[in-house]
């Protein structure tokens, strides 16, 4: 084909395409420029693991004389660009409406002091999340080996963060982080759920905590488990409403189970079995398991034999 109608082929198709940006769709934001930066948001989360867990992820491009003055230098910067992507979040929080440029200033200013002032809380919260995960794990050979492999502590700790801008109404941000904790770990952690201390999450992949879900102390949750909402289907009128489960004290909640609904409360010591389907509230102190389930086997001459495991025999699928 002679090169100069493919030249004009190229730029017609070119023409179409921009056309269409100005079409008035929501997806049609060419302002790059103005809005927050998935990538350094991503950064902001690995510097911020730095002073959660000084000495853990330092940058090993330069060399350290002194730690304290190390940190705060780290700490300054993340600040500075921490308070930019605040700003830049603020053009879209519909509850806060139209700001100026100087009230989006002040603001993100202040919402970044609150939330490095928070820093000693949450560094107190994921530590009695480490301790749980020590304590629940008996694979766990050290504090320093859940610290820098566990996707669940990983997971958990960028929860906590993104939770404390989450309570200032910070928009895109703390879904920005959680996400990137999603990616890397397969657990999804809404950063407006509600989890009180030492909460453990076991191998994790396949996790689902929803927005709204209000999780007690020494709380914990295997692989697969989905504790989320028992029907979207109202969309943007459920916005602000009461959808996930509540999660008392001391409740261990095994594979694959999935709890729905806003109204469901497990009760404090309660212990849910493998794969269970709970919509309704569940008593402290029970115990729900699958039973009566029948398993088949096969013999070397194809012989097939099944067996029943006995009513009220516990069945949890757990590694």
């Amino acid at each position: 084909m002679n090169e100069i109608i493919k030249e004009q082929e190229i730029e017609n198709i070119v023409g179409v395409i921009l056309d269409d940006f100005d079409g008035g769709k929501n997806i049609d934001r060419i302002d790059i420029y103005n809005k927050p930066d998935k990538s350094k948001v991503q950064d902001l989360v690995k510097n911020l693991f730095r002073i959660i867990y000084p000495g853990y992820f330092r940058d090993r491009s330069y060399k350290i004389y002194n730690p304290k003055n190390s940190f705060a230098v780290i700490i300054e910067d993340i600040f500075y660009h921490l308070s930019k992507e605040v700003y830049l979040a603020l053009d879209y929080c519909r509850k806060r409406g139209t700001m100026s440029d100087e009230q989006r200033k002040q603001e993100s200013y202040r919402i970044c002091k609150n939330f490095f002032n928070r820093i000693p809380k949450i560094r107190e919260y994921i530590e009695t999340d480490l301790l749980a995960t020590y304590d629940g794990d008996p694979a766990a050979g050290c504090f320093e080996e859940i610290i820098l492999a566990y996707p669940g502590l990983m997971a958990i700790t960028v929860y906590r963060i993104a939770h404390e801008l989450y309570l200032q109404d910070v928009p895109v941000l703390p879904r920005l982080m959680t996400e990137y904790a999603h990616s890397k770990t397969g657990i999804d952690i809404h950063p407006g759920a509600t989890i009180d201390k030492y909460f453990f999450i076991d191998h994790g992949t396949g996790i689902v905590i929803g927005e709204t879900a209000v999780i007690g102390k020494n709380v914990k949750i295997y692989q697969g488990v989905t504790i989320g909402a028992l029907s979207t289907r109202g969309g943007q009128k459920l916005s602000g409403k009461k959808r996930h489960p509540t999660i008392c004290d001391n409740v261990t909640i095994y594979a694959n189970a999935s709890i729905l609904g806003g109204d469901t409360v497990i009760g404090e010591n309660a212990v849910i079995g493998g794969s269970a389907f709970i919509t309704r509230s569940i008593d402290p102190n029970t115990r729900v398991s699958m039973k009566n389930l029948e398993m088949e086997y096969r013999t070397e001459g194809n012989e097939r034999k099944s067996e029943e495991l006995a009513p009220g025999e516990e069945w949890y699928y757990m590694i």
